[in-house]
């Protein structure tokens, strides 16, 4: 529940900038989680006016504003056929249509939830994000950085080439996921990133020979775990989800050495 004492449609992103400036201003998009807090907004700043909703490729990068929906995303020819509907596959589980019609990518990158399905899959993947004032950085850099009053203005996603599979275990369809897993590689160089640890999801980069054995995976993962932090809620342990997450990088990993997508 949330109050709002003036609603301004911005014409500019300068002009949201400036108007976000002020603590007592907010962004909005979906304002799906906005609505479950308890917040008084001075003047809620739409962004919906300045064109941010649409997906644009190019020869090297997707570009998504941030103001395309979840579900616009989970539907893009473009980002499934080149990412093996790696994309699609994390966001399916968000509820449902209805409400990933609402959410917008923009919100759920800005924000860093720690349940984030998406955030998990595109750390694992060549992303960045485009700042209104602080320009471009890496997704990676992104999440260790601060929340500010910023403009997160789109997500630019490089092609690169990489295969990528993403997983996830929850404990009934649409609930918050217990473990995300997204594990992506190019030539002999492996991207791991889990999310819902339960915090936000943490990228590991490691390499593997051209044709592992079940021993060199098997190391790999046991570092993996060893330098990424679990912690426990009411969904599960931290000795669970630290189990969970060798079983579905082990997976990935395997399922992209023998050429499975979710393409397929």
């Amino acid at each position: 529940m949330f109050t709002i004492d003036k609603y301004i449609v911005a014409e500019s992103l300068e002009q949201a900038f400036e108007l976000n400036k002020n603590r007592r201003n907010t962004i909005i998009g979906g304002m799906l989680w906005l609505k479950m807090g308890r917040k008084k907004i001075g003047t809620a700043i739409d962004l919906s006016a300045l064109g941010l909703n649409s997906i644009d490729e190019d020869e090297d990068s997707f570009r998504i504003g941030c103001m395309c929906t979840l579900r616009e995303i989970e539907t893009h020819e473009g980002l499934n056929n080149y990412f093996g509907c790696s994309l699609a596959k994390s966001v399916e589980n968000i509820v449902g249509v209805q409400m990933r019609n609402l959410a917008t990518i923009g919100g759920s990158i800005y924000s860093r939830f720690g349940f984030s399905d998406i955030l998990t899959v595109l750390l694992a993947l060549d992303t960045y994000v485009e700042l209104y004032s602080g320009g471009i950085v890496t997704l990676e850099k992104y999440l260790g950085m601060p929340l500010d009053n910023d403009i997160l203005v789109s997500i630019i996603i490089k092609k690169d080439s990489r295969k990528i599979l993403y997983s996830s275990y929850r404990l009934s369809a649409t609930d918050f996921p217990v473990l995300t897993c997204a594990v992506s590689n190019k030539g002999n160089k492996w991207f791991t990133a889990h999310g819902a640890r339960p915090m936000k999801a943490f990228l590991n980069v490691f390499e593997l020979s051209s044709s592992p054995d079940d021993d060199e995976i098997n190391n790999i993962i046991s570092n993996i775990k060893d330098r990424t932090i679990f912690g426990t809620n009411m969904r599960a342990g931290s000795e669970y989800r630290k189990t969970l997450a060798g079983v579905l990088t082990k997976r990935n990993i395997e399922a992209i050495l023998n050429g499975g997508n979710y393409a397929d």
